[in-house]
């Protein structure tokens, strides 16, 4: 038996696929060898259509021009089962973060409503209090300053109208009367 070049010639074929031979003698002359080109890792069904390229000839002549004949058309099926696996993990990865970023985005969405939503109640309910003239009430329910510094303005200022109304200070002047005291110096 001659030693041969087979698989070296193989080894040097740029592909990333699977190549599949399958050898039948047709007549006793003629061979007719059948080339299958599949990568498992490519997730397209398209993949399936590709057919096996079909080589028939003499041994002579495939022994001759063999690798000639197959090397464009396994490198093209190759790189297209390439491409189409690398499409197929970009086309997921696009649909994974895009459906990732409509949730981020309608969760901080959602987020935001709510922590507008409660901080209007408070101040809804605040604004009740006062009506009623239950300010300390009122000014319990005010929102947080540390939850809320979007608007700790408006809670502050909030905040001192009520102190006002429910600890008057001994200095201000709220048209009460106001009690002097004396020292009275006994010898």
């Amino acid at each position: 038996m001659e030693a041969t070049n087979f698989f070296r010639q193989i080894a040097k074929m740029e592909m990333n696929s699977k190549l599949m031979l399958t050898i039948t003698k047709a007549t006793e002359n003629i061979i007719i060898v059948s080339i299958l080109i599949e990568n498992d890792s490519c997730g397209d069904k398209a993949k399936n259509l590709i057919p096996p390229f079909n080589l028939k000839g003499t041994p002579q002549e495939l022994d001759e021009g063999f690798f000639a004949h197959i090397k464009k058309p396994v490198q093209t099926a190759s790189g297209l089962l390439s491409n189409m696996e690398h499409f197929m993990k970009q086309v997921e990865l696009a649909q994974a973060n895009s459906a990732m970023e409509k949730q981020n985005s309608n969760k901080e969405q959602k987020d935001k409503d709510n922590r507008n939503k409660k901080y209007n109640e408070a101040m809804l309910k605040a604004d009740a209090f006062e009506k009623e003239g239950k300010y300390k009430d009122a000014w319990t329910a005010l929102p947080k300053v540390g939850d809320y510094p979007e608007h700790s303005e408006v809670i502050k200022n909030k905040q001192e109208i009520y102190e006002r109304q429910f600890a008057p200070s001994l200095f201000s002047d709220t048209g009460k009367e106001t009690v002097e005291i004396t020292h009275e110096n006994n010898p």
